[in-house]
């Protein structure tokens, strides 16, 4: 930590700014000193004359303004305050540079992404009460230096699992803005699975109405019209997430067996399903009608969805063969590229041929057999990219500790310094450093029924899983990581996000 940091648990004094050293997740440089800047009631945001710069700069203003009570004039004219600009440098696609001092706070960016990440960033450098959506004393001063950032890597996802237990756009619309917290990029929305398909198809329209008419423990369930998911796309979007939507096949599939009899190899529909086991539905990869209906969807769902992937799932296909697997993915991976989409799917789809260009997204744990890693690991050398979501590390879903009320154990126990105490980089032995795309951590929903719970699950976590894919390699301590860690607590409660308190982290007094 810089000189002047704060101590373990405690946040900096009222009246000191907080050292540019503290943001989660941790900065690829960071030049410290000189005077701080103070947000006062004179303080304009200054964009330049382009709608994007604009965009970012009204979000800043609308973050600002409630706990501030300042008028926070956007404009493209006059000099200091906060300046948001887009400029050629060396920033990549999302990095960018603020410099404050006593005069302003500039962040500087070569495209739009950038902008808002390095928003994000100037949060985190004022007092937790920023979040708060009522007047607030202040000061609001940020630390003099200069922060320079670009992400380590170019997948920092977070996955939803809707099919289990369903939920609604503002639901996924909150978990957005949580996600933008800490610059995610990706969200993947696991939109069907056994117990509930939830987005509508046209072509196929008891999907969504009887298929996606319950969901574990036989609740009501639910759907996303063609209108939802667009607005979840639009939203994602504007906090620049770029939204993945899987359609799992050929297992996890009864909500779409169960709406339509001639999906089944026997002609028979099976009941709707609420329980949890999985691995028991497929498709039948011998009916040309599999295919007619996998082209439906992937057409429909292609064209509501800008995004460049689209994933097809491919896990626990156990009611599959071995032959029909292979079989099924080589007809269904050129059905997403011919509608303009690149084809993710779980590490399984190692075990067939992945298309060209294709991702893996690798679920497996520490102890997964060799012979398994080594397939994603060869697939990886022969050009496939990997999204690497080790379950006993990432997995939102996995509990905490044997006492924690939510969540599933089958990967083990994963406390927040577990979760976070791993390399990207090295985790899979043998698979080329250009392979790994980035990181993605999946909620799973067997037992998350609301928006509290998906929090308490996800915080702290999620953050440790941001700076694994945001941060440079040579930033990761945990030593560190902790005490910066700590310093968001209070952050969340002004959010309104109820965390798990882990004994880990030295969180400041409440």
């Amino acid at each position: 930590m810089a000189a002047g940091a704060f101590t373990l648990g405690a946040a900096p004094a009222s009246g000191e700014a907080i050292p540019l050293t503290q943001v989660v997740p941790a900065p690829a440089s960071v030049t410290a000193g000189g005077s701080p800047y103070r947000i006062t009631d004179a303080t304009r945001i200054r964009v330049d004359d382009s709608r994007e710069a604009r965009r970012v700069g009204e979000y800043l203003a609308g973050i600002l303004r409630p706990s501030t009570g300042y008028p926070l004039t956007v404009t493209s004219h006059g000099r200091g305050g906060i300046r948001l600009r887009l400029a050629q440098g060396p920033f990549g696609a999302e990095g960018y540079r603020l410099d404050s001092g006593r005069s302003g706070v500039t962040i500087t960016a070569a495209r739009p992404a950038g902008l808002f990440h390095g928003v994000q960033t100037l949060r985190q450098l004022l007092p937790a009460a920023v979040e708060k959506d009522s007047v607030q004393p202040g000061p609001w001063l940020v630390a003099g230096g200069t922060i320079t950032d670009t992400p380590r890597y170019g997948w920092r996802g977070a996955m939803l699992d809707v099919s289990r237990h369903f939920f609604t756009v503002d639901q996924v619309k909150r978990y957005i803005d949580q996600l933008a917290l800490y610059k995610i990029n990706k969200l993947h929305l696991h939109l069907s699975d056994d117990q509930g398909w939830r987005i509508a198809i046209d072509s196929w329209p008891r999907l969504a109405a009887y298929g996606g008419s319950t969901q574990v423990g036989g609740g009501p369930g639910g759907h996303y019209t063609k209108a939802d998911y667009q607005e979840i796309v639009r939203y994602a979007a504007s906090r620049y997430l770029e939204v993945v939507p899987e359609i799992d096949m050929p297992g996890h599939t009864n909500a779409a067996l169960a709406s339509y009899a001639e999906l089944n190899c026997d002609g028979v529909a099976p009941p709707l399903y609420t329980g949890t086991d999985v691995g028991f539905s497929s498709l039948c990869v011998g009916k040309e009608i599999t295919y007619d209906f996998v082209d439906d969807v992937i057409r429909e769902l292609a064209a509501l969805t800008p995004g460049e992937y689209l994933h097809i799932g491919g896990d626990e296909a156990h009611s599959t063969s071995h032959e029909d697997y292979v079989k099924f993915m080589d007809r269904v991976q050129p059905i997403v590229a011919e509608y303009g989409k690149t084809v993710v799917g779980w590490h399984q789809l190692t075990g067939a041929t992945p298309a060209k260009g294709a991702l893996a997204q690798y679920w497996g744990l520490d102890g997964t057999s060799d012979e398994e890693k080594a397939q994603a690991v060869k697939a990886a050398q022969n050009g496939t990219g990997l999204i690497l979501s080790p379950a006993d590390r990432i997995y939102l879903d996995m509990k905490y500790t044997a006492d924690t009320p939510l969540g599933l154990d089958w990967a083990g126990l994963v406390e927040v310094k577990r979760s976070y105490d791993w390399d990207p980089g090295n985790y899979l032995p043998g698979a080329p450093s250009s392979a790994i795309r980035g990181v993605e951590a999946p909620l799973w929903t067997e037992t998350i029924t609301k928006s509290a719970d998906i929090e308490y699950m996800a915080f702290p976590r999620l953050a440790g899983v941001a700076e694994l894919g945001w941060s440079p390699a040579s930033t990761h301590d945990w030593e560190d990581y902790k005490v910066r860690l700590a310093a968001q607590g209070p952050r969340w409660d002004a959010l309104g996000i109820g965390y798990y308190q882990s004994p880990q982290i030295p969180w400041p007094a409440r």
